[in-house]
């Protein structure tokens, strides 16, 4: 028998959350300010749980290491928040986002909590408009809503390119207005080290002041973790630069399950990978393919010409363009989802046809110009403009691009010196999010009783592929409109147990452990900086444990990455002093938990013999080169149980995946 309990309420799909909410116990406003509750990571999903728990009457204590909540990762999501609000009028519902969703993880996410994520976002955007978040609008006012990729309707709701740092904004202002009340304490540049369970559940954390570099206790009734993805084991990413997995592996090695490692995704618009000494990859909004088309030259003499600089790519003739994807997902188009549209990529690429001079010759365009085009004929119409010419239908279409993705086409011709108006942008995919994370219940309660973990470090929305703009929409959904009822039910139990003291031993004990473990890492006599080894581990991670991932590569993946992390140990040198401000010392420790979690990744995705969404076997695959799942076999989620230093002795643990609404078939773009 399984040691996973969703605990999914009983009943209809669509009564579920309704239904538990009603029967809920609940902690009455006057014992509220009785209960302290710790929340880890302040992004949308950490900020809003913040915000709201405090506007309840909780005692929250909530940390970032950043220096403010404002430089949270998700400022930097760009396209939108998915959101069943049916403006367009193009038959979208609660069921069709719930349907999308989970088609779009390719079968392999928990029914109930999907359409409860579908069900409640409706309200994410009313709660973001009060903030004042400054979503598009069309001619009319309304609120404007555009296509994302793997759907069929207009649902994504959008602040320009910059969504994701409006809506944090949004949440930011509802925690600051808590924080002068003095309900939110809060700890800026403060970094989770460790978990401290007392009898039996989660009862504080051990963090270091980034600053001084002082090792604190704090205690609390219950722990939340919002600390984002952990997408930067792959070295390059399109994370920022500080995501990291540790808080999220902290509480798997203290007793947390982690669900379905393997399944990262790669975002298929991303700016090509220029150099070996690159530290970060830069992101390019999905919401541009609404208006770019995707393509590689037909012939493969013009894909050489373009990458030795003898070929203009904007000389090659329409009928010489392999709109590949329009040829292979005519239903579709260029807004399949992100797995899909990546292995296409791949392929043309792997065949000679990409178009970057790079190391691995690895970039395809996403043009414009048929777009820019277009607009502007419709421009020219609504002017009363009779037979423009091309330069007039040019200009009026650049400035409908301008209006809609102007800030987007700024920051790629920074980065790359290009005008991306009349030379096509250069992208390829990347690593972007992480659809695994700490296995949690319908309540969001990880396996330890009182340790709760919402946004992308948990596992439960998106299944083996997650679409574009349901980041966001997870984020709030669990903050505002979720946690705040299931940790309710946990802290009834809670109101006469008085405040939890620090100077028991079990936070002696853990903190002992972080302090030790500073003391190897400033005294270790090592020869190579973190980095070296953090971009080894990357270069294992992108070639075997990437995009394609083969048995062999797997098997060779697992020994490699504990023969690098045999050699961290020995041979890191980490410079500076414990006291004060020690990045080298923050990374440190960053890296030990990828070196860890790298492993497990492999482990899991060699153990599921099966392609499905962002995991793709490259022996699992159909004659065209989708991928084939194996329902029979594996129509589970994976969690892992830690076991010790050895990360090969991780116990599997699976929660079958039951759909009693709808009906499980392979994915179908075409």
């Amino acid at each position: 028998m399984s040691k996973l309990d969703s605990k999914i309420p009983a009943g209809p799909l669509k009564d579920k959350w309704k239904h538990h909410k009603d029967h809920m116990n609940l902690v009455a406003p006057n014992n509220r300010d009785k209960i302290d509750i710790i929340v880890v990571g302040t992004g949308l999903a950490g900020g809003s749980a913040a915000a709201t728990l405090a506007e309840q009457g909780y005692n929250v204590k909530a940390f970032c290491y950043q220096d403010s909540p404002r430089r949270a990762h998700s400022i930097a999501a760009q396209g939108g928040i998915n959101a069943a609000k049916n403006y367009q009028g193009d038959g979208d519902s609660t069921y069709r986002l719930f349907y999308d969703t989970i088609k779009g993880g390719d079968y392999r996410a928990r029914e109930a909590n999907v359409y409860r994520l579908a069900e409640v976002s409706a309200n994410i955007i009313d709660q973001c408009v009060s903030q004042g978040v400054p979503f598009g609008r069309d001619y009319g006012g309304q609120l404007d809503n555009r296509s994302f990729g793997g759907v069929q309707v207009k649902r994504t709701f959008y602040a320009k390119g910059q969504t994701g740092q409006q809506l944090l904004l949004g949440a930011y202002s509802a925690m600051s207005r808590q924080i002068g009340k003095g309900r939110i304490k809060m700890y800026n540049r403060h970094e989770m080290l460790d978990l401290v369970i007392v009898d039996g559940k989660a009862r504080g954390i051990i963090a270091r002041n980034l600053v001084t570099g002082e090792i604190e206790r704090h205690s609390a009734h219950a722990v939340v973790i919002a600390s984002g993805g952990y997408g930067n084991v792959y070295f390059l990413s399109t994370n920022a630069m500080g995501s990291n997995v540790s808080a999220a592996w902290k509480i798997h090695k203290k007793g947390a399950y982690f669900a379905n490692p393997c399944y990262v995704q790669i975002h298929p618009t991303c700016i090509p990978v220029h150099g070996t000494q690159q530290s970060k990859l830069t992101l390019m909004s999905e919401s541009l393919r609404n208006s770019g088309r995707i393509w590689v030259p037909k012939k493969i003499e013009d894909s050489v010409a373009i990458r030795e600089g003898k070929l203009r790519p904007e000389n090659i003739k329409e009928e010489d363009r392999d709109y590949y994807l329009e040829r292979r997902y005519p239903a579709f188009g260029n807004l399949v989802p992100r797995d899909v549209a990546s292995r296409a990529a791949k392929e043309r690429c792997d065949a000679g046809y990409g178009i970057e001079n790079n190391d691995t010759k690895e970039g395809v365009y996403l043009d414009f110009s048929t777009e820019i085009m277009k607009k502007g004929r419709e421009a020219a119409i609504e002017k009363h403009i009779h037979n423009p010419t091309d330069q007039q239908l040019y200009d009026l279409g650049k400035k409908w691009v301008e209006e809609k993705y102007g800030n987007l086409f700024v920051m790629y011709e920074k980065i790359t010196a290009d005008d991306p108006y009349k030379t096509p942008m250069k992208i390829y995919p990347a690593v972007h999010y992480t659809m695994g994370g700490i296995w949690v219940d319908y309540n969001l309660q990880s396996t330890i009783p009182g340790c709760f973990v919402i946004g992308e470090a948990n596992f439960s929305d998106h299944g083996a592929n997650r679409l574009g703009a349901s980041a966001l929409m997870q984020g709030l959904a669990d903050g505002y409109f979720v946690l705040p009822y299931t940790i309710a039910d946990y802290l009834s139990a809670d109101i006469r147990t008085g405040a939890i003291p620090t100077n028991t031993g079990a936070f002696e004990e853990a903190e002992k452990g972080i302090k030790e473990k500073i003391d190897f890492f400033l005294n270790n006599k090592g020869t190579h900086s973190v980095d070296h080894f953090h971009k080894q581990l990357g270069n294992i991670m992108w070639n075997k444990v990437g995009m394609g991932r083969t048995p062999e590569g797997l098997r060779e993946a697992i020994k490699e990455i504990e023969e690098v992390r045999n050699d961290f140990w020995k041979n890191v040198k980490v410079p500076g002093e414990g006291e004060g401000m020690n990045t080298e010392l923050e990374k440190a420790f960053r890296v030990a938990d990828f070196l860890e979690l790298g492993q497990l990744m492999a482990i899991d995705a060699l153990h599921r013999n099966e392609s499905c969404g962002g995991h793709f076997r490259e022996d699992h695959s159909t004659p065209d080169g989708e991928a084939e799942r194996d329902d029979v076999n594996y129509k589970y989620v994976g969690a892992w149980e830690y076991q010790g230093a050895d990360i090969n002795n991780e116990i599997l643990h699976k929660e079958d995946l039951i759909y009693e609404n709808i009906e499980v078939k392979t994915r179908s773009y075409k």
